[in-house]
């Protein structure tokens, strides 16, 4: 059983690919936005955007090959207001994933940050929202000021497929830096057979 955060900024697709590849109905604390928000919220960008995750989301997934494992999956709110909650949710955490939207990437530098000071392992997955414009994820890692040592991938967090090959890439580098005593890595030639 492993337990990974996902994390980033407001509206970047969070509850979205928690939703897209659980097993179960997810738990969404989602809420409607409303006039008292817009003091502390900005929907620059995600203007559509109606309602907000105040809690958290919370999904599962079960895996069976290579080996078998249970995904518990908790997607943090975005807003910074609520950065103290994700303490909480990656406690126990092997690692996390950084959802992205490249058309508001200064909204994901709190959650860089957040990982890169707690040293959990994790990777950045690009959301590629329909209409953004296409960015190789190496012009992300310089934009991020992200180390080699961090995958940083493209999704559709809508697509199930999609999640769960950024989930196993978060796995394989979680796991190669796991310490000695935890499960020994899994081989990413064998998570390439699995998406």
């Amino acid at each position: 059983m492993l337990k990974i955060v996902i994390a980033g900024g407001f509206g970047v697709g969070k509850t979205t690919a928690v939703a897209a590849v659980s097993e179960i109905t997810p738990l969404s604390t989602e809420e409607y936005l409303t006039e008292a928000g817009t003091q502390v919220d900005s929907l620059a960008g995600v203007e559509a955007k109606q309602t907000t995750t105040v809690a958290f989301d919370f999904g599962r997934l079960t895996l069976t090959d290579p080996v078998p494992m249970e995904l518990l999956l908790f997607g943090t709110p975005g807003q910074d207001r609520f950065v103290d909650l994700w303490y909480d949710l990656a406690r126990g955490a092997v690692g996390a994933v950084v959802v992205v939207d490249t058309r508001r990437l200064d909204s994901s530098f709190t959650a860089v940050s957040f990982f890169e000071d707690l040293g959990l392992p994790f990777v950045v997955a690009v959301n590629e929202f329909d209409g953004a414009h296409r960015y190789h994820p190496d012009q992300v890692r310089t934009a991020l000021q992200l180390t080699d040592r961090v995958p940083v991938v493209t999704c559709d967090a809508r697509h199930p497929n999609h999640v769960a090959g950024v989930l196993l890439t978060l796995i394989s580098q979680a796991l190669t830096r796991a310490p000695a005593g935890l499960p020994h890595p899994v081989s990413p030639t064998a998570l390439q057979d699995v998406s």
